[in-house]
């Protein structure tokens, strides 16, 4: 066993699963060997499930075989116990079926495979993952010369040491560097981009990576998808935002003078690489507001996130990582049921019809992620007045909110015109109306909903 092991880990390959019997990592050199090339994933069940599951192949357990085998693996369970319990990464299946039991995998490894656009991709959590990039690309076949594209809040900090990476790897690469904030998503800073991949020599099999926040990717990402009419891109999202939302499901674009996201196209990523230590370098603010997509995702599917956001700031402070993942599986999960946006996804816009027309009439001055947080408590507001929602979401969504340090009402003095105009060039709408994805309940929505709304009590402040 010892020797399988360690010929199946020496190999080069891009990666794998292996299936390692309840005994294997005795063994303190198996122990060491296995958790110094991946992560380990201890897989429990209560012992009546496992009795259950073994009543018809009992007598193939060794350890176990006899007329007395379900004491034999009580007491088997008990000696072993304490090394089972020593490994961080616990899964109880007890009462999963196969298919849930791998979603859960996924997520507590924070690794994740997206089909459905094309050719699937890999989305991975993981920390230190800058040093990692050069290597993961060249398993993944990207070529080089590589565009590094940034901002200049982003490019000072992560940058040089991205960059370091990448030639290790045996990549050339060619730095870019753009304005960062929401107002510079325009179509001069695509012709910039496009420029400078000329400039530094890019063509049709060369690669694009994207190392920033969700304005970054979105716009390296449409860079990647019209340049000579598509080249490969690797996301590297360094706001928690983007790592939860933006970075994920191959949307990218630009803004219009006329509003968000106006232009774009699918382009799915060959990589999602989402390393939470670059969160440790951001302002805490900018952390805060990716929290309203954290939020948002677990209104949607996952109450169990929802009310850890319940818990206050610090309590989320406090176990990020495991946020990272959870949100990140929320929207897997919608991108791999609806990769197109025809339908389910749609519920992804909770918070942002409302959001983005405050977005855009505060002229930027609010985040994105702080309009979002206000969108969501004035969408959840208006599904509790036309009967959709339950009394009292609104106020609970509102409290989670402030528990987060995140606005909950729309600032006084908004530009009304701007914001009416924003509201009806939104994407979403459809023969003229506007329609929303409203909350049912925490884990319950609904979309496609058109709505006739007076809009002067909200924007009243």
């Amino acid at each position: 066993e010892r020797e399988t092991l360690r010929a199946l880990l020496m190999e080069e390959k891009s990666g794998g699963v292996a299936a390692l019997g309840g005994g294997a990592l005795l063994n303190e050199e198996n122990r060491h060997l296995v958790e110094s090339h991946g992560t380990v994933l201890c897989l429990r069940a209560e012992t009546d499930v496992l009795q259950a599951r073994m009543t018809n192949a009992a007598g193939a357990r060794p350890l176990v075989a006899g007329e007395d085998w379900r004491e034999r693996l009580r007491a088997l369970l008990e000696r072993r116990a304490e090394h089972y319990a020593s490994f961080p990464l616990q899964l109880d299946t007890s009462h999963l079926s196969p298919e849930k039991a791998a979603a859960e995998a996924r997520r507590l490894l924070g690794a994740f495979r997206l089909r459905g656009m094309g050719a699937p991709y890999d989305v991975r959590v993981l920390p230190g993952g800058l040093d990692a990039c050069g290597s993961l690309m060249r398993r993944r076949g990207l070529n080089s010369p590589v565009a590094l594209v940034s901002d200049t809040h982003v490019m000072p900090v992560h940058g040089e040491r991205l960059r370091a990476a990448l030639e290790q790897a045996g990549y050339r690469v060619v730095p870019v560097t753009i304005p960062a904030g929401e107002e510079h998503k325009t179509l001069p800073s695509l012709e910039s981009l496009w420029s400078a991949f000329l400039a530094g020599g890019l063509e049709r099999g060369s690669t694009v990576v994207a190392l920033g926040g969700g304005v970054i990717g979105d716009l390296a990402g449409f860079a990647a998808a019209t340049f000579m009419r598509g080249i490969r891109w690797v996301s590297l999202p360094t706001s928690l935002l983007a790592m939860v939302d933006a970075s994920l499901g191959g949307k990218t674009g630009a803004d219009l003078p006329q509003g968000k996201n106006l232009i774009g196209a699918f382009h799915p990523p060959a990589l999602v690489l989402a390393d939470p230590e670059t969160l440790n370098t951001l302002p805490e603010e900018e952390v805060r507001a990716g929290l309203a997509e954290v939020v948002k995702h677990g209104i949607l599917a996952d109450p169990a996130l929802f009310a850890l956001c319940e818990q206050g700031w610090e309590a989320v402070r406090q176990r990020m990582a495991e946020v990272i993942r959870r949100g990140m599986a929320v929207k897997v999960g919608f991108i791999e049921r609806d990769p197109y946006e025809k339908g389910e996804r749609a519920a992804l816009n909770l918070g942002h019809t409302v959001g983005h027309a405050i977005e855009r009439a505060s002229g930027y001055r609010l985040r994105h992620g702080e309009a979002v947080a206000i969108g969501l408590v004035v969408e959840a507001q208006l599904a509790e007045r036309h009967g959709i929602a339950r009394k009292g979401l609104a106020e609970r969504i509102a409290a989670c909110l402030r528990g987060l340090g995140l606005p909950e009402r729309i600032p006084a003095g908004l530009d009304e015109a701007a914001f009416h105009a924003a509201l009806q060039v939104d994407k979403k709408n459809a023969g003229g109306r506007v329609r929303f994805a409203l909350p049912e309940d925490i884990g319950a929505y609904r979309v496609g909903v058109a709505l006739e709304v007076d809009w002067s009590e909200f924007l009243a402040g």
